[in-house]
């Protein structure tokens, strides 16, 4: 017998892939938070809207994808509240209690459901295809959108149609360049390991 079924058993996630002991489960975590925290200094403001654009929503997305919804629950989770502790890791270097009456504090609550349930997803093989991937990807992004949304709406007291031009119409385009990466690059890695085991 040899290990070429591996690639295709379910429920695999990238991470899987490689055996490691609780060390390594611990960096996977710790590296998905500071990767998303990473992301999200690439951040650009609008002058007419409280909420930036950034890589976040990129980093989580397909970081929930390589490392399963436990992995991924758990490092978003230790990134919004390290970030609430003090950790200067959300957008612009930011950080402290404070974030959590920002505006923009929702899309980080929507972050920690989005990885559980992308990678969820990723964990019942998703991932492994172009339509699953995206459609993942776009399930994730209602997530986060539901959240952020929503605590925008609450925060500067407008409605939700003003709340939805403010934190959700102008990312739609990156959100599809995003879409656009992701589902080249998870299926392709699937598609190199399936190679590499033959």
């Amino acid at each position: 017998m040899t290990t070429s079924a591996l690639p295709i058993r379910k429920p695999h996630v990238l991470a899987d892939l490689v055996a490691g002991s609780a060390i390594r489960e611990a960096i996977l975590v710790v590296g998905y938070a500071a990767f998303t925290g990473l992301f999200a200094q690439i951040s650009v403001h609008l002058s007419f809207t409280p909420v930036p654009i950034t890589g976040q929503t990129f980093a989580v997305l397909i970081g929930a994808s390589a490392l399963g919804w436990a992995r991924a629950g758990a490092g978003s989770l230790l990134y919004a509240i390290a970030g609430v502790a003090g950790v200067p890791w959300f957008a612009s270097a930011t950080g402290g209690l404070k974030i959590v009456s920002s505006p923009s504090f929702g899309y980080i609550v929507g972050f920690v459901v989005c990885s559980v349930l992308v990678g969820m997803l990723a964990k019942a093989g998703w991932d492994r295809k172009f339509l699953g991937t995206a459609s993942a990807m776009v399930l994730g992004n209602v997530v986060i959108y539901a959240f952020g949304v929503a605590w925008l709406a609450a925060s500067i007291h407008v409605s939700t149609s003003k709340a939805i031009a403010l934190g959700m119409t102008p990312f739609l385009a990156g959100d599809l360049v995003k879409l656009v990466l992701a589902t080249a690059l998870l299926p392709g890695a699937w598609y190199a390991v399936s190679k590499l085991s033959k």
